[in-house]
C-alpha cells in the first residue's frame, strides 16, 4: 500500500517518502535557487516537476511515495532537473502478492451511515437525478435523437420541474463492425445499462433498420422490454428522418407525467456508486486531489456505497499495490488478466500511454511517462480492500472498491462506469479538465489554487488547499464526502450549470470497422 502523510507541507520542496531520491517543486523554481535538504537546483524547474534529492547512479530506480517510477538514463547530480530526458521507462519485476494486504472492510453500523435525498425506482434503484434518455442503435440515427431531445427546451419542460431533462445519447458506431463477440457485446450492454440506469426514468431507442445492431437484437441480448417506460422506432419503418422525430416527440411526451411523479426521500449513503476519473493530470495529482478523493472513497466504502476505479492504462506499474489488497487471488488475478491483455494484445507495437507515453498536457504538468502517472491514478480509490474487477460495462453489484477495465480517455471510461451503475462522477485534473457526463452529476476536484482560480467556473472543489497548507488531506476528503452527499440530494455541480454533458457518450469501440 502506498503511504500518504496526512499533515501540512511546507519548505520550497516537498518530500513524499523518506526514501524517495526526488522531491517536488512547490512552485516555479530558478537556477541556482536553495532548495531543501541544503541543495541547490541546477536549473529551471517548474512547479510540480521533480528535482533529484541526491546523486541518483544511471539505471537506478527513481522513487516517489517510494514506487518507482523509472530508472536514470543517465548519472543525475543532486539538484538536478529530473524528467523524460533523463528518466526511463522500462518494464520491472513486481510482485503481485495476491491477497497479501487484504483486510476486511469494518462497515459502520447501518443506523449511524450518512444519508442523502434521493429518487428511489419501483425496483429499488436509487437515482441521484431524473432525465428521460434517446438512444441511437447506429450513427445514422445519431442526429435523429438529438433532435428529439433537443425539442424539449426549459421552457417546454417548465410545467414538469421534477424532470432534469431530456438528453440525446448517440455514437459513432452500430454498423461496419462485428455482428458477434464483444465489439457487439460490449455496445449493446453499454446501451442498456444506460437504459437501464436509475437516473433515467425512460428511454427512446432509435434505429435506422438496417444497421448490425439492431433494436431486437439488441432487447433480446439484454432482456430489456418495450414498455410504458421504453419505447423503440425504426427511421425506415417511421417514415424517414421527420416522422421519427416527430414520433419521438410524442413518445417522450407520453413519458413526461409520470416522470415527473418523483419525490426525494432519505436514503443511505450506501446507494451511492461513485465513477472514479482522473483528467489532464499534473504533479501535484499525487499530493493533493488524488489521495483526497481517495480519503473520500474510503469514508464512502465504509458507509456501504461503491467507488469504481477504472482507466487500465492509467493504473499499470503500480497494479501490484491493488492486488496485494484484493479479497482472494481470483480478484486479484482478473485484475492482471485485464492488464496483460492490454500489452501482449490490444496495443502491442502501438504508441499509447501503457506502453510509456503520456499526453503532452501529463508531461507539461510534471508526470514523465505511465509509471508516475499510474502512481497518483491509483489513488483514487482509497486505501481499502479490492473486492471485485468488472469487465467494461458490466453491472456492478459488489459494493465496496471495484474496478472496471476501461481505456484511459474520460468520456470513454466514465460512459462505462455509468452503464455499470454509477450515479455520480468524481473528476480530478491538474490541467483542467472541462467535463460533465449526463445523466449523472459530475464533480471536479482542482489538484492545485492557481488552476483553481483560473477556471473557478468549471472546479468544484480546491483540493490545492491541502498544497497550501490550509486544509489537511482527511479534512479534504470529509469535504469531498459531504459534498457528494449534497450533490446526490440535488445541488447543482459547476459542469451541470454549464450544461456539460450532452456529447459524452462514447461507448468503447474495441472492435474491426469493416
Amino acid at each position: 500500500m502506498i503511504e500518504i502523510k496526512d499533515k501540512p507541507t511546507s519548505g520550497v520542496t516537498i518530500r513524499l517518502h523518506e526514501a524517495d531520491n526526488v522531491v517536488i517543486a512547490r512552485t516555479d523554481l530558478a537556477l541556482g535557487a536553495k532548495i531543501d535538504g541544503g541543495l541547490t537546483c541546477r536549473g529551471q524547474v517548474a512547479a510540480g516537476h521533480k528535482v533529484a534529492a541526491r546523486r541518483i547512479k544511471e539505471g537506478e530506480p527513481i522513487l516517489k511515495y517510494n514506487v518507482t517510477i523509472g530508472f536514470a538514463s543517465t548519472d543525475i547530480a543532486a539538484g538536478s532537473y529530473v524528467h523524460a530526458h533523463n528518466m526511463q521507462f522500462r518494464e520491472f519485476d513486481r510482485d503481485y502478492a495476491y491477497g497479501a494486504d487484504y483486510q476486511p472492510l469494518k462497515l459502520i453500523p447501518e443506523s449511524d451511515r450518512a444519508s442523502f435525498m434521493g429518487i428511489v425506482r419501483p425496483n429499488g434503484q436509487v437515482a441521484t437525478r431524473n432525465f428521460i434518455g434517446v438512444l441511437s442503435t447506429v450513427n445514422c440515427s445519431a442526429t435523429v435523437v438529438h433532435k428529439i431531445a433537443e425539442w424539449f427546451t426549459p421552457e417546454r419542460l417548465a410545467e414538469f420541474p421534477n424532470i432534469d431533462g431530456v438528453v440525446a445519447f448517440a455514437h459513432d458506431t452500430g454498423c461496419g463492425m462485428e455482428m458477434t463477440g464483444e465489439p457487439m457485446d460490449l455496445l449493446r450492454r453499454t446501451m442498456a445499462g444506460y437504459a437501464r440506469h436509475a437516473n433515467l426514468a425512460g428511454a427512446l431507442i432509435v434505429g435506422l433498420g438496417c444497421e448490425r445492431n439492431q433494436i431486437k437484437g439488441l432487447l433480446k441480448d439484454e432482456n430489456l422490454a418495450i414498455s410504458d417506460r421504453l419505447h423503440t422506432f425504426t427511421m425506415q419503418d417511421t417514415g424517414g428522418t421527420r416522422k421519427t422525430i416527430e414520433a419521438g416527440i410524442a413518445a417522450v411526451k407520453t413519458m413526461l407525467p409520470e416522470a415527473n411523479r418523483v419525490t426525494r426521500t432519505r436514503v443511505s449513503a450506501s446507494h451511492l456508486m461513485i465513477g472514479l476519473q482522473c483528467g489532464g493530470s499534473d504533479g501535484f495529482s499525487s499530493i493533493t486531489a488524488n489521495p483526497a478523493l481517495g480519503s473520500a472513497m474510503d469514508l464512502l466504502t465504509q458507509h456501504g456505497g461503491t467507488a469504481i476505479l477504472s482507466e487500465t492504462p492509467e493504473i499499470y506499474g503500480v497494479e501490484h499495490t491493488l492486488t496485494r489488497r484484493a479479497r482472494s487471488r481470483e480478484v486479484g488475478e482478473k485484475l492482471i488478466e485485464r492488464i496483460r491483455w492490454w500489452k501482449d494484445v490490444y496495443t502491442v507495437g502501438r504508441d499509447c500511454q501503457i506502453n510509456g507515453v503520456v499526453s503532452p498536457g501529463n508531461q507539461q504538468g510534471g508526470l514523465a511517462n505511465i509509471l508516475e502517472k499510474s502512481l497518483g491514478s491509483s489513488m483514487k480509490g482509497g486505501t481499502g480492500p479490492l473486492m471485485e474487477v468488472y469487465r467494461y460495462a458490466q453491472p456492478v453489484t459488489q459494493n465496496g472498491f471495484v474496478f472496471m477495465d476501461t481505456p484511459g480517455f474520460d468520456p470513454c471510461s466514465a460512459t462505462g462506469q455509468i452503464a455499470g451503475g454509477a450515479n455520480m462522477i468524481m473528476f480530478t485534473t491538474g490541467r483542467g479538465s472541462m467535463f460533465g457526463a449526463k445523466p449523472v452529476p459530475s464533480i471536479k476536484l482542482a489538484t492545485n489554487t492557481p488552476m483553481y482560480k483560473r477556471l473557478t467556473e468549471d472546479m468544484d472543489i480546491n483540493c490545492g488547499e491541502i498544497l497550501d497548507g490550509t486544509c489537511l488531506l482527511h479534512e479534504m476528503g470529509q469535504r469531498i464526502f459531504d459534498l457528494m452527499l449534497r450533490v446526490a440530494s440535488g445541488e447543482p455541480t459547476k459542469s451541470e450549470l454549464l450544461g456539460l454533458g450532452d456529447h459524452e457518450f462514447v461507448p468503447w469501440n474495441i472492435g474491426v470497422v469493416g
